[in-house]
């Protein structure tokens, strides 16, 4: 019978784990020895063999000519062991076994083993050998676990590395930022170990970017060095202690680095990512590689994260009443602040003494709670000052657009909300009059949701209406070119001269601005608000929008004027460009079917902005029809 294995008795293989001899130690025993040694643990194979021949090909194997490495595999290789803890060949990490256990691998080469799975198998589970457990690990979630000391110091360093930061919110999610010269053999997985958890971070959940300070001083090697990590989660995470990083490559080898994390709060951690994510360099366009790389997975993981954050602070709300409350209002105005609290009493100024301003209340929330303090002065003496209804809800944190206004609704006492930015203010003297007979004016169906003209302070148009393009750009993420589609808003008649009055006629549009939307409040109910997945603010207009023409009501335009201070109204850093990032890859993902169904461009054909007066051709005063997308620009 031809010899399968080399291998000791069953008490043990020759390499214990309590006492590691020199790896040539049965290279130079007596042959005699040796013989014994095979003797007995071939009586012992035909013993388990004859127990499992009915349950294994073992019985099949025998019968053939094998060579005794075909025939080990054949032996080995399909076990169906009773024990469940016990690795599968399938899921066994070779390379990884044998870089942990140099003394099997002496043992392998000096013949006394088939393979590291043999040795594990019969000898290695049993010692309690060390096992490369990233293989088979639940990837992305964190675990509990006890910090395993032995394997600080088993790793050796095959690859040029670097971990820059290691940014841990507790109970929240962590964040990792380095480089790692891997051209040759790419990085894989990425586990991170603590004093009592463990995470492994696969390819879905890092960003592999270009670092020019890497690539300098690897003789300007085109190659994205750098990665950025993130992964959310609601527990584990605690300890400040020296945290174990392991990068494990494809090909099988790792390396073991250890770095002091830092420990923020999650409203800081959600920052860091994405100014890390606005900030992000690739070898072609941006926009269009974030995307890639969004879709892979990290998109998600951020989007669940956010939301966390934000139903903690929307959670506990302080709110505080000012000015009369005399019967139910006909409408409440929302107004999102944040970070510019001089807005406020401007806003109180202009509104205050129009006609029909009687019958609305303000309602103001703030997503900076640092400006707690001015705004509920200014509350009280612009309640005394103009007598207007106003109420101040103070959140702890920025919840973002869309949250800040779902929390605005919920205390709103009226049945009509209106969302109004804070740099939006009365162009026509009579326009809360006017909203107020409009609702009773026209159909149900042109009043559940609508917007109206909004001008920029040197007279030209702002807004009149919404429509959706999609670009398509090329992905190099992934090895090779690859397209990706992206939705984008853009305004009709965006810096049209004032007296370009086609753009305000009355019409469904596919979507209409935030900065003024006014909603039936039951309507908005049953499309659940705004969607609170997006991040800061960007996108939950639009998305707010097409769920309402989902479900058969477009959203339509009415002409009543106000000027809009764009972008005047907030302040806007890089953590507010890498949620745009986000909210981009997010609307376009969730949308692209529908934009796709007759939503495309200026004059879009979808059966419902068929209605009378929904086609952006117009008539010129020659009776020329003109399309108006020369006027279209991005919103």
């Amino acid at each position: 019978m031809a010899r399968r294995v080399k291998q000791t008795s069953s008490r043990g293989s020759t390499v214990q784990q309590s006492q590691r001899l020199p790896g040539d130690v049965m290279g130079r025993a007596p042959a005699d020895s040796i013989d014994e040694l095979e003797i007995a643990q071939r009586d012992r194979e035909e013993a388990w063999t004859a127990d499992h021949i009915e349950a294994t090909p073992i019985a099949a194997a025998q019968a053939t000519d094998l060579e005794p490495q075909q025939l080990s595999n054949a032996l080995f290789s399909p076990l169906e062991s009773s024990d469940s803890d016990c690795i599968s060949p399938d899921d066994f990490d070779e390379t990884g076994y044998l870089r942990l256990n140099p003394d099997v691998r002496s043992a392998i080469e000096s013949g006394q083993f088939a393979s590291g799975y043999v040795h594990y198998y019969w000898h290695g589970k049993a010692e309690g050998r060390a096992v490369p457990d990233t293989r088979s690990e639940a990837r992305n979630v964190i675990l509990a676990s006890a910090y395993d000391r032995a394997r600080d110091n088993i790793f050796a360093q095959p690859a040029r590395c670097s971990i820059d930061e290691l940014i841990i919110a507790p109970a929240a999610g962590l964040m990792i930022v380095g480089w790692i010269d891997d051209a040759s053999d790419p990085l894989s997985c990425i586990r991170v170990v603590g004093p009592d958890w463990r995470v492994v971070i696969d390819a879905s959940r890092f960003f592999r970017v270009r670092r020019g300070d890497v690539e300098n001083t690897c003789d300007g090697r085109a190659h994205a060095f750098g990665f950025i990590g993130f992964l959310h989660f609601e527990q584990g995470g605690e300890g400040s202690t020296q945290i174990r990083v392991e990068l494990s490559q494809a090909g099988g080898s790792s390396t073991s680095l250890h770095c002091g994390p830092t420990l923020v709060e999650d409203l800081e951690l959600r920052d860091k990512v994405l100014a890390a994510l606005a900030s992000a360099s690739f070898f072609s366009s941006s926009s269009i590689e974030s995307m890639s790389y969004l879709s892979r997975g990290v998109g998600a993981e951020l989007v669940r994260f956010n939301k966390s954050v934000t139903r903690r602070i929307v959670a506990a709300p302080y709110v505080e009443r000012f000015g009369p409350r005399t019967g139910s209002p006909r409408g409440s105005i929302i107004v999102c602040l944040y970070g510019k609290p001089e807005f406020f009493f401007v806003q109180n100024c202009l509104f205050a003494g129009l006609p029909g301003i009687e019958d609305y209340e303000f309602i103001y929330v703030s997503n900076s709670p640092e400006m707690a303090e001015t705004l509920l002065r200014e509350a009280h003496c612009a309640s005394l000052i103009y007598g207007l209804a106003v109420t101040v809800v103070i959140l702890s944190g920025n919840a973002g657009f869309g949250a800040a206004n779902n929390a605005g609704a919920r205390i709103a006492r009226s049945d009509r909300l209106l969302a109004v930015n804070p740099d939006v203010f009365p162009r026509d003297r009579n326009w809360a009059k006017k909203h107020t007979e409009l609702l009773s004016a026209v159909p149900a169906e042109q009043s559940r949701l609508f917007g109206v003209p909004l001008y920029y302070d040197d007279g030209s148009l702002m807004h009149g209406g919404m429509y959706f393009e999609v670009e398509v750009g090329v992905s190099l993420a992934s090895g090779r070119a690859s397209p990706v589609r992206i939705c984008r808003t853009q305004h009709y008649g965006k810096g049209a001269p004032a007296k370009s009055l086609q753009f305000n006629r009355p019409r469904p549009v596919p979507a209409v601005t935030g900065a003024f939307m006014s909603v039936d409040r039951s309507w908005y109910e049953q499309l659940e608000g705004f969607t609170e997945d997006f991040i800061f603010g960007h996108y939950e207009d639009a998305d707010l929008c097409l769920k309402s023409l989902s479900r058969g009501a477009p959203p339509w335009v009415h002409d009543i004027r106000l000027w809009h201070l764009e972008g005047k109204g907030s302040t806007r850093s890089r953590p507010h460009e890498g949620g745009s990032i986000v909210n981009r890859w997010l609307f376009s993902t969730k949308w692209m079917s529908t934009i796709d169904a007759g939503l495309i461009g200026p004059e879009p054909t979808h059966p419902l902005m068929q209605n009378a007066g929904t086609t952006p051709l117009e008539s010129d005063r020659h009776g020329k029809r003109r399309i108006v997308r020369q006027l279209g620009r991005v919103g």
